[in-house]
Parts: C-alpha cells; structure tokens; sequence
C-alpha cells in the first residue's frame, strides 16, 4: 500500500525540489500524476489558495483546496489555516496568458481524493499509522492523518495519565503515532493511549528507592496524582500544596502490581516551563487487535479491542 504522509513531508525532498523548480519539472509530474508540495504564501478573498512555486506563479482554486469545500462540510478556514504552511497539490494545467506568462494551476482535493481511496478507505480498526499535530483545542488534538486530511484524538484517548489539555502531551506540528478506532466514508476515528504501553511496561523503567521526575496531574483530599510517564501515574499523600501542572522530584516508596498501585512521597515540588517529553511508544508494529492495561493479577479491568 502507498504511504500517504501528512502535508510537509515532501517538501524538502530532492524529487519534489527538482520537480516544482522548472516548468519542465511541473509538466512532468502532471504527466506522471505526481503528488507535490510548496509553501502557500497567499489566500486571496475569493479563497484561491497561492502557492510559491519557484518557476512560475501556482493557484489552488477554492473548489480545489480541499475535499468537502463543494459541498459545505469542509469550511473556508481549512484553506485560510494553510498560509504560509506546506500544501500538497497534483498540477492540473498551465495555461499561458496574452503576455506569455506561465500559471499553473494546483489541486489539492484530487490529492485528498486519492489518498481516501487507496489508503484512508483501506484502513482497518486496529491499524497504526503515522500522523502530524495541527492543532489542539480543548476537547483533543486534531492531527493529519494523509495529505492534510484531519482527524481527532479526544483528550481521554490520548494517555491513561489524565491531563488537563492536549498541550500537556503534544505540540503543533510534532510527528506521532495513532491507532484507527474506525472509519467510515467521512470521518475517522482515533486513538493513542495504546501506543503508550501497559501498566507492568511503565513500571518495569522505575524501581522503589529511586527519586524521579514527575507532573502533578490531579489535586485530591486523600493524596496528590503524579505522572511518572504518560501511561503511569501514582500517588503522594498531601503534605505540599501543589497545582495541576507543576512540576515534581519524587521518592518511590512502593510499587504495588496488583493493585496498580506506585506509592510516592513528595521531595520537591515546583514551577517550570519544560517541553512535553518525547513520547516512547511500545508498540513497534503496524497493527494491533487488542491491548490490555492492566497486569495479569490485577482486579481491575482497563482494556481496547480493535
């Protein structure tokens, strides 16, 4: 199957440097039906989109600039987000003007079409593929699973260890990893929790005795939840204020497998503005059918079928 990466993955490419620096360059990837990328400098007010093409002056028109914006299910600020950001696009013709002056002219929807159809509409529950943070809101972190075609990771999908918003997790424009829940003709659904790894997985990197990092994640009356990785978290009794967000050194104390269960005492807690770590994924492989949080002897049930 064809990989269809997200916008910005062939931008900087030797082919696609070759082929979008000449005239000829450009009509041989029409011939060829060749995916290309460049930088969208400009979205006039009719919503054409213009490309900065280093031979010649590119328009994406609006009916071309992305699927759905014919038919009403895709806004016009899907296309005025693009400027100044990586766009892909198939060349569809150059037209000459009385002056001799070349334009051509772009589509990003016939990209997005077969990107659904060869591979999006090929995706099974279960299944793994690359993705690209666009943006994040409150409710989820919307990504780029091909081509600029956007999907959703809700926030409880994005890490066992609960966080307050995306931006705890990711940032704009960070390369991850995501599972296909479902798809249908329209919309995809995702996850990424299970990419993180199992409860005995994470606990297996810390041992009692060590003092380790952390992030205070939920303030309670019985205790204070600090996240050890993503996908583990455990728990300090109160003795310090402490804010969701903050940032904590901690002592193990014990670390519980049946009861799920890390118990901490606070050394220090503090405020800092560290970058989200980079994620460990656990999963290496292309698909999975199910996954299973918890340790075999735990009572708790925490599972995703596929």
């Amino acid at each position: 199957m064809k990989k269809y990466l997200p916008e910005g993955s062939l931008i900087g490419t030797p082919e696609n440097t070759r082929l979008i620096s000449t005239v000829s360059g450009l009509h041989e990837a029409m011939a060829a039906g060749k995916i290309l990328e460049c930088r969208a400098s400009l979205c006039d007010n009719e919503h054409n989109i213009i490309v900065d093409l280093p031979c010649m002056k590119g328009i994406i028109p609006k009916i071309e600039g992305a699927v759905g914006i014919d038919n009403g299910k895709t806004r016009d600020i899907a296309l005025i987000s693009k400027v100044n950001k990586p766009v892909c696009f198939k060349v569809i013709s150059i037209n000459t003007d009385k002056n001799g002056c070349e334009t051509a002219i772009l589509s990003r929807r016939a990209v997005q079409e077969e990107c659904r159809k060869n591979f999006i509409e090929k995706l099974s529950p279960g299944d793994i593929i690359p993705a690209r943070v666009t943006h994040l809101e409150q409710f989820g972190c919307f990504v780029d699973i091909g081509c600029g075609i956007p999907s959703l990771i809700p926030i409880d999908a994005v890490s066992v260890s609960r966080i307050s918003h995306p931006s705890d997790r990711f940032t704009a424009g960070q390369d991850i990893r995501v599972i296909i829940k479902a798809v249908d003709d329209d919309r995809v659904w995702l996850s990424h929790k299970e990419l993180l790894g199992t409860w005995e997985e994470n606990a297996a990197m810390f041992k009692t005795g060590q003092t380790v990092s952390g992030i205070v994640r939920s303030v309670e009356d019985y205790g204070i939840f600090i996240e050890l990785t993503p996908n583990l978290a455990g728990l300090a009794e109160i003795g310090k204020d402490a804010q969701i967000g903050q940032h904590a050194s901690v002592y193990i104390k014990a670390i519980i497998p049946e009861k799920m269960k890390i118990k901490l005492i606070i050394v220090d807690i503090f405020s800092a503005h560290y970058k989200p770590s980079p994620l460990r994924y656990f999963v290496k492989d292309n698909h999975i059918s199910s996954w299973h949080y918890p340790p075999a002897n735990a009572a708790k049930v925490i599972e995703s079928y596929f």
